[in-house]
């Protein structure tokens, strides 16, 4: 008899085949011990919560406070501003570049007088909790290969996410849940994010995050198929391992064991994943201070709560992404959209975190894949302008395990256009990161093609140990 053959008389069914396909990304609680022996040195964090801003959020209206933009407002982007630098062609064959101040208003916060736009007071009371960056840079200017570049440590798809070499590196802590998830705000459309983002490249495939969905299914393919109980689900894979351990057997594929291992996982999954997606217990205060839309599945702010029960559960790795930032045109209205939808969030996350203990070994992140130019695309007036995209200097923050909060990091010229002090590389960021976890990124690599593959590269990379506490 044929495998497919008796798979299907074994009761797997379509649902169960996909279910295996999806478990690829599953993570395994036999590999808990993860490729490191032990951390290189002490770790200062235990996870990681990385709240991604896809699309580019302007700088210019959150963080950098630039009042020559402003008193300049309309004159040309000077030569001597840019400086031959590349610009995209949605904005390259403009007639002008004029210059277009926020129409936001700043103020100082904290303790750090860190500067803040007025589209984030809740963010603006836990300012002093936060390292902001404002000297980040990166090399692409397009959003895929700038993406891919935060996400994967290079431009051109097919190399590990920073979730995959942590998990690969450094295990679970959970065996009943995956060591690196995956929540998208839904509903969002912009630039498109792809599942190889939370890949694991040339790294084996058991390291890949999970996506949680919001819904009756969290986690596709993972409820049994009608028919069928959870005593013959158990009997099933019991004696699927049994082919799967012919099959190692004669053929001697490493990878075998890693699907074996995805399936008992899978199985672990059915009663884990429902209980903590499940956000009923939580009290009406701790809704009230992630926002109006805790309570609405999917959502930013469902999302920041979930990522704090997973948090909680061990889960190393915890990967937000929030699309609608790539504001060309209309970017007032915009912008003020997508800071309510994650002003708020944030800001509960960090509270709930503290207010827990669990932000000192938490370290938490939030930026994009670049910033916006401080020139308008399109027509500037009064009250309306667009920004392209600008890789030259962006904001991010980090907060947490191992951060010096209340700090400010990093310098602009008064034009927002170029990096003065303290410039940070996308590799860089990526250093501190691994840093923070207990990793020398210059020390952990995977064999790949003959080479000593690591996230960072082989370009240098520094640990801006300015803002580590």
């Amino acid at each position: 008899m044929s495998r497919r053959a008796l798979l299907s008389r074994m009761g797997m069914g379509l649902g169960g085949i996909a279910l295996a396909d999806l478990m690829g990304s599953a993570r395994s609680a036999a590999a808990a011990g993860g490729a490191l022996a032990a951390t290189h040195h002490p770790p200062a964090a235990k996870r990681v919560i990385y709240l991604f801003q896809s699309g580019g959020p302007s700088q210019l209206e959150t963080f950098d406070y630039k009042p020559v933009l402003n008193e300049r407002q309309g004159e040309p982007l000077p030569d001597s501003v840019r400086n031959g630098q590349r610009l995209t062609g949605m904005s390259g064959n403009q007639a002008s570049l004029p210059l277009a101040g926020s129409i936001f208003k700043f103020a100082q916060h904290g303790q750090s007088g860190a500067w803040l736009s007025e589209l984030l007071p809740h963010t603006a009371k836990v300012v002093d909790d936060m390292a902001i960056i404002r000297s980040m840079s990166t090399e692409a200017i397009n959003h895929d290969p700038a993406i891919t570049f935060l996400q994967t440590g290079n431009q051109i798809s097919g190399r590990p996410s920073i979730g995959a070499w942590l998990s690969y590196g450094l295990g679970s802590d959970n065996e009943n849940l995956p060591a690196f998830v995956v929540l998208i705000t839904k509903g969002k459309t912009d630039q498109p994010l792809y599942s190889r983002l939370w890949g694991t490249g040339f790294l084996p495939s058991n390291y890949q995050g999970v996506q949680f969905r919001s819904g009756k299914e969290p986690v596709l393919y993972l409820n049994n198929p009608p028919g069928i109980d959870p005593a013959s689900r158990r009997n099933m894979l019991d004696r699927l391992r049994d082919l799967h351990e012919l099959e190692l057997a004669a053929t001697g594929d490493a990878e075998i064991n890693t699907r074996i291992a995805q399936y008992e996982m899978a199985f672990r999954m059915q009663a884990s994943v429902p209980e903590v997606t499940d956000l009923s217990s939580e009290p009406q205060h701790i809704f009230d201070l992630y926002g109006p839309d805790a309570k609405q599945p999917g959502t930013f702010a469902a999302n920041c709560l979930l990522a704090r029960r997973l948090a909680e559960r061990g889960v190393k790795f915890i990967q937000l992404y929030h699309q609608g930032w790539d504001q060309h045109g209309g970017l007032p209205n915009g912008i003020r959209t997508q800071c309510r939808e994650t002003d708020q969030p944030a800001a509960a996350l960090l509270q709930d975190l503290k207010q827990r203990g669990l932000l000192n070994d938490t370290l938490v992140i939030w930026g994009g894949e670049f910033g916006r130019t401080n020139y308008s695309q399109g027509k500037l007036t009064a009250t309306d302008y667009g920004r392209d995209h600008h890789p030259r200097c962006f904001s991010m923050w980090m907060a947490g395990g191992g951060i010096k909060g209340g700090t400010v990091y990093g310098e602009t010229c008064p034009f927002g256009y170029n990096v003065v002090q303290d410039e940070v590389h996308v590799r860089d960021f990526h250093a501190t990161l691994l840093h923070v976890m207990g990793i020398d990124h210059e020390r952990f690599t995977h064999k790949f093609q003959g080479l000593d593959a690591r996230l960072t590269g082989v370009e240098e990379a520094k640990v801006i140990s300015s803002i580590l506490a």
